[in-house]
């Protein structure tokens, strides 16, 4: 089991940056996959970031390319989503998600574990 808990969400004018951290406790946690997504009420859940267990690999979307960054720290249990030049469209609660997968994935349904999730607001 993994136990995920996002913080940093909060609201911010457009262009501004915030950072989101996902503590994760368990076993096995540098073994996983780890991925951030982001939902808005009535819409499906949106892919945002993902990274491999070691680092090395990110992927993203062309919505967030060249202004969220992910990273890990597997000596904290730690992955954080760095955001820039935040815009309205990126209103919306992000979740941390974990997965057992080598290759990280990209879409929700390859993720196994969970955060409770973050409200970011983004006003113009």
């Amino acid at each position: 089991q993994v136990q995920l808990v996002e913080s940093g969400g909060g609201s911010v004018q457009a262009g501004g940056s915030l950072r989101l951290s996902c503590a994760a406790s368990g076993r096995a946690f540098s073994s996983n996959s780890m991925g951030w997504f982001r939902q808005v009420p009535g819409k499906e859940r949106e892919f945002v970031a993902a990274i491999s267990w070691s680092g090395d690999r990110t992927y993203y979307p062309d919505s967030v390319k060249g202004r969220f960054t992910i990273s890990r720290d597997n000596t904290k249990n730690m992955v954080y989503l760095q955001m820039n030049s935040l815009k309205p469209e990126d209103t919306a609660v992000y979740y941390c998600a974990a997965s057992w997968k080598f290759i990280p994935p990209t879409i929700d349904s390859e993720y196994h574990y969970w955060g409770q999730g973050t409200q970011v607001t983004v006003s113009s």
